[in-house]
């Protein structure tokens, strides 16, 4: 049980073909501010939600500040048991970088 790092190009063509879910894990403010387009935002609170919306073999795609802590996000969902799992490279600020569709509260 591991995860795959992929690039923020990657992460949005999957989101478009394969209906992958984008977990973003920056903190409430941060994501209340802007975040990649159609991002669903886990906490410990939304956990339990996110559990009853995706199955075990729902591609997962975790992003957080710069792609570091994504990381370990990323290694408990798929020892929770989730099956197809990655980690942004780069995280939101490279998914913004690559000029990827982002909503922002303005």
């Amino acid at each position: 049980m591991s995860f795959t790092e992929i690039t923020p190009e990657l992460a949005w063509n999957m989101m478009q073909t394969k209906n992958a879910a984008l977990l973003d894990v920056r903190d409430a403010a941060r994501f209340a501010y802007s975040r990649a387009q159609g991002a669903f935002h886990l906490t410990d609170q939304s956990y339990g939600q996110f559990q009853d919306i995706y199955d075990f073999d729902h591609p997962i795609i975790v992003s957080c500040y710069h792609g570091v802590s994504s990381r370990s996000v990323a290694a408990f969902l798929a020892e929770q048991g989730y099956d197809n799992v990655y980690s942004v490279i780069g995280g939101f600020e490279g998914w913004q970088r690559a000029g990827l569709p982002i909503e922002t509260a303005y």
